[in-house]
């Protein structure tokens, strides 16, 4: 089968086009064809070994054997399972989260039939489906279950025009929040269009001036800090970083004083959050923004593109270019 690999790290010039080994689901398994994968700001630091102590995981001077083949979202088809599955059969349409199980840069991947994998939306296409996955269900987690955002509340997201910050910004609107977001002055207008109530430049504005006036800052895209954005809370607001393992600790500290606080955490298993999501978008109460889509084969293109900083929304990989229809 094809697949992404790359053994050292570096530039998007490192990931190479293979053929390797086809899978075969062992007890409890079952094998995804996958037809639509992601390229996300995650991948790239992976690519570059990135941050330098993430390389006790992913490998000290290459990437470990297993970590060789990226890609975290998928979409596609159940080829076979393994003995003893039950949630899942031979032709269902999916889509889910590799997490630490990496590897949907490749024609087919094997998954635990408990890993973070759903039926897909029937009104979706496998390339929409993908980009729904980590994304959306990032932004469930922080917004509707660590921060409980509710009517009234005025919710800012900076980065509202990437993966998760497009998702956060209609999420939090759907919870009745005023919602303002942050973004680049070319996407001001699609912000907007997700259901925005107002829109930061931060090409000519700085939120962070804005004293006392958001009772939540959820930080999509982890370019701010709790000490910058303080101010910008109400007395009791909370501050939502999406990675930073100074942010764990400041969450601790937070909490046991009191008032202003950094809220954080990782959603590891999320089925019940891919559920949720595949409820919305089928109601179609939840908008999917795709900028590019590449096929397998241009996963350099790709790579270079996000390393730009300046993507919109989800960058695609499609890799099964024959079957990329809506569900029947």
């Amino acid at each position: 089968m094809k697949a992404i690999v790359h053994t050292r790290f570096g530039g998007p010039d490192v990931l190479e086009l293979e053929q390797i080994r086809k899978p075969t689901p062992r007890d409890g398994e079952v094998l995804v064809r996958v037809h639509a994968t992601t390229v996300t700001t995650a991948e790239c630091k992976m690519r570059r070994g990135e941050p330098l102590w993430g390389r006790v995981i992913l490998g000290l001077r290459r990437p470990r054997r297993k970590l060789r083949t990226l890609g975290l979202e998928l979409a596609g088809e159940i080829e076979a399972v393994g003995r003893a599955v039950h949630r899942f059969r031979p032709g269902d349409q999916v889509f889910g989260f590799t997490g630490f199980n990496i590897g949907a840069y490749a024609e087919y991947k094997c998954l635990p039939e408990s890993a973070s994998l759903a039926l897909k939306p029937v009104n979706t296409t496998y390339e929409e489906a993908a980009a729904a996955v980590d994304g959306a269900t990032t932004a469930l987690f922080f917004l509707r279950d660590k921060a409980k955002v509710r009517p009234g509340q005025r919710v800012l997201v900076n980065g509202a025009s990437g993966s998760i910050g497009t998702y956060a910004v209609q999420l939090a609107k759907s919870f009745g929040a005023e919602v303002t977001g942050v973004c680049g002055p070319r996407n001001l207008d699609l912000v907007k269009s997700l259901g925005a109530d107002k829109v930061i430049d931060y090409t000519t504005a700085d939120f962070t001036e804005n004293a006392g006036a958001y009772d939540v800052v959820f930080d999509a895209v982890g370019r701010s800090s709790f000490a910058r954005c303080k101010g910008s809370l109400t007395e009791n607001g909370c501050y939502l970083p999406t990675s930073g393992l100074n942010n764990i600790v400041l969450s601790l500290w937070t909490s046991l004083r009191g008032g202003r606080k950094v809220v954080t955490g990782m959603s590891v298993r999320k089925n019940d959050a891919l559920a949720d999501v595949k409820n919305l978008i089928e109601e179609d109460q939840l908008r999917i923004v795709i900028d590019r889509t590449y096929p397998l084969e241009q996963i350099v293109e790709a790579h270079r593109y996000v390393d730009t900083g300046h993507k919109r929304g989800n960058v695609v990989i499609s890799i099964s270019r024959g079957n990329l229809g809506y569900a029947n």
